[in-house]
C-alpha cells in the first residue's frame, strides 16, 4: 500500500491540465479518411478494398454517385493505400445526431473507361444543428469537459449519469469509454458518472452490433431508463453493425433495435470523439426541453 501511494506522488497529476493545453493524443491516431473530392479519379479502388462497404458508388448510365459513410467506417486505411485522392487525418470530432449526417455523397460524369470525367455534383453532407456552437477542432479536452459540464447542469441539474451496454462488441469501444474515467480524462469532474442500474442512468451508451441473444435485453434496458432517457450508438458496430452487419448472430446497428439520439463513429471511436458527441447530444436536448 505504501508503495502505491509513493508512486502516485512520484508520478504527480496526470490528468490534462486546464484550461489550455490541448489533449495529448498521438500524430498516429487515426481520425476519419478525407476525400479530395474534386480530383478523385476514380471511386472503384477504394470501394473494392473497403471491409464494410463505407465507400461504395452505385452507376446510373454516364453518372456514378460515390459515397463516404462514416457510420460503417472503421478507419483501416486501406483505402488510402491504393487512392491517393484519400488521406488518413488525425480529425476525431465527427459524431452525428442523424444517421444520414454520416454519409457525404458527390456525382461524376464518366469517362468511356469508367473513370471520373468531371463532377456534377458537389459533396455535401448535412451538418449536425446544435444549440450552442461546438468546439474548434482540436480544443482542449477541458474546454469541451466545461461546456459538458455546463450544460448537464443546466439540464439535468448537477450531473449527467450513463449506463454502459454491450449489446455485442468486441471490447474495443469499451475500453476507450473506460479511459474517460482514468486520470487522464477523469470524466466525472464534468458532473458525468457511469452507473450500474439503467434506472438510475439518463443516458445509455450502446456498443457493437446488437446480437440476437442481446436484444431482448436490450429493449428491457432501454424501457427501463426512466425519461427523457437518451441513446448513443457508439462506434462503427454501433453506428451500422460495422464488419459483422446483419447476420444469423446480429441485428446490426443498435437504431434497428432501440430509437438512437447520436451516433459515435470510429474503430473504436477516441475518448476525445465521444466526449464531443456527448456535448452534441446535450444541445439537442436543450432544444426538446
Amino acid at each position: 500500500m505504501l508503495g502505491i501511494l509513493g508512486k502516485s506522488i512520484s508520478t504527480g497529476i496526470v490528468t490534462t491540465s486546464y484550461p489550455v493545453t490541448p489533449p495529448e493524443v498521438s500524430r498516429h491516431t487515426r481520425g476519419r479518411p478525407e476525400i479530395d473530392w474534386a480530383n478523385w479519379t476514380d471511386a472503384r479502388p477504394a470501394a473494392a478494398v473497403c471491409p464494410t462497404g463505407a465507400i461504395s458508388f452505385q452507376n446510373n448510365g454516364q453518372q456514378r454517385r460515390a459515397s463516404l459513410d462514416l457510420g460503417k467506417c472503421v478507419f483501416c486505411g486501406l483505402c488510402a493505400g491504393v487512392d491517393k485522392s484519400i488521406r488518413m487525418t488525425n480529425v476525431r470530432e465527427c459524431a452525428a445526431r442523424r444517421r444520414d449526417d454520416l454519409v457525404t455523397t458527390a456525382a461524376y460524369l464518366l469517362k468511356t473507361d469508367e473513370t471520373h470525367d468531371r463532377m456534377v455534383t458537389p459533396p455535401s453532407s448535412p451538418k449536425p444543428a446544435v444549440s450552442a456552437p461546438l468546439p474548434p477542432p482540436g480544443a482542449s479536452v477541458e474546454a469541451i469537459g466545461q461546456q459538458i459540464k455546463e450544460r448537464v447542469g443546466k439540464i439535468f441539474g448537477r450531473s449527467l449519469h450513463i449506463r454502459e451496454v454491450d449489446a455485442g462488441s468486441c471490447n474495443g469501444c469499451e475500453i476507450e469509454i473506460g479511459g474517460l474515467n482514468s486520470p487522464v480524462y477523469d470524466i466525472e469532474r464534468f458532473g458525468i458518472h457511469f452507473v450500474a442500474s439503467p434506472r438510475h442512468a439518463d443516458m445509455l451508451l450502446v456498443t457493437g452490433p446488437v446480437t440476437r441473444n442481446m436484444e431482448l435485453a436490450l429493449k428491457k434496458t432501454y424501457d427501463a431508463t426512466p425519461d427523457p432517457r437518451l441513446v448513443v450508438a457508439v462506434g462503427a458496430c454501433g453506428c451500422s453493425g460495422g464488419i459483422f452487419g446483419v447476420n444469423y448472430a446480429t441485428r446490426g446497428a443498435v437504431d434497428a433495435v432501440i430509437p438512437v439520439d447520436l451516433y459515435i463513429p470510429g474503430c473504436p471511436p477516441h475518448p476525445l470523439t465521444i466526449l464531443d458527441g456527448v456535448l452534441r447530444l446535450l444541445g439537442k436536448l436543450e432544444e426538446r426541453r
